[in-house]
């Protein structure tokens, strides 16, 4: 469990570390209301994780858990493990990182190019998960959960707390969710005083799956956001922040996904994946439609794609 106070040392200790990612309108349409979108894709690495990574990292510095002939571990399709790679790296320390076959070669070579040691096994990130926290009992590495850890969420829910600083009469964030860590800090840097709408593939719907039977669950995990979106079952972090915060879930197909992310390039050169368009192509689809006067955020939270594609 997390709470606002969490996030607010998450800030202080990662103050000066982490980029003040801007805040931009979007183009008014009557269908939509007053948009605005956080333009945390802009973050260091790409990807709202940096955040979570430089909290994760320093606290266990702090508590004197990092050393640094081993450095630290983490289990990624890719985006946690450029932030922790670039943490690591910042700190001077050596960074594993436990990577599925089918991560995206672009993302393989910034983890490489930053320093990283990459290993690739297994088809989705539960065996890499599994590579990782071993890895981590046999050399005492830092583990670095790619979600599910306080310190991690809590580092990621700062791209709450700035949003409340730079848009202070938001009334609601929406956030792309797959293990739950960015739903859970920016749902507890909010909570009374924003509402939290989570987006998820439909085909990885981990907290939808979850408030459904009122716990964590497998789910099958397929589709073109699953690279960042992948998770197969959310964070007990980011259910019990829900559940706590009333975070609603939607969800959203390949095809929203896909138009979300080509709408964002054409109408306004902005260039995100697949799993950061995922919580556009809520408010782009109708899976979410906001009141009249209703003022939205929309975090655009990674850019870790191929440019190719668009």
């Amino acid at each position: 469990m997390i709470t606002r106070n969490d996030i607010d040392q998450a800030a202080r200790r990662t103050a000066g570390l982490i980029r003040k990612t801007p805040v931009m309108a979007a183009d008014r349409d009557p269908s939509t209301g007053q948009v605005w979108f956080k333009c945390e894709y802009m973050q260091h690495t790409g990807t709202f994780k940096a955040r979570g990574a430089l909290n994760r990292i320093l606290a266990s510095k702090e508590r004197g858990e990092l050393r640094a002939d081993v450095g630290v571990v983490v289990a990624s399709g890719g985006n946690a493990g450029l932030a922790n790679a670039y943490a690591a790296a910042h700190l001077g320390v050596p960074a594993t990182v436990f990577v599925p076959e089918a991560a995206p070669a672009i993302k393989v070579r910034k983890l490489k190019a930053i320093g990283a040691t990459v290993v690739q096994g297994g088809s989705e990130y539960a065996a890499a998960y599994q590579a990782a926290v071993a890895h981590a009992k046999q050399t005492g590495a830092v583990y670095c959960h790619a979600y599910d850890q306080a310190e991690i969420a809590a580092g990621a829910g700062t791209v709450g707390s700035e949003l409340l600083e730079q848009l202070p009469d938001v009334d609601t964030i929406l956030v792309a969710v797959g293990g739950g860590g960015l739903m859970a800090g920016v749902a507890a840097a909010v909570e009374g005083y924003a509402k939290v709408v989570a987006v998820e593939p439909a085909t990885a719907p981990t907290l939808h799956a979850a408030l459904a039977a009122g716990e964590p669950v497998d789910v099958a995990v397929s589709g073109i956001a699953a690279d960042s979106l992948g998770a197969r079952r959310i964070g007990d972090i980011g259910l019990s922040v829900a559940l706590r915060c009333g975070v609603e879930s939607v969800l959203v197909s390949d095809e929203q996904i896909v138009a979300a992310r080509s709408a964002l390039w054409n109408d306004y050169r902005m260039v995100v994946e697949h799993g950061a368009a995922a919580a556009f192509a809520a408010l782009a689809a109708g899976a979410y439609v906001p009141r009249e006067d209703e003022r939205v955020a929309v975090i655009l939270c990674g850019a870790n794609t191929d440019p190719a594609t668009l």
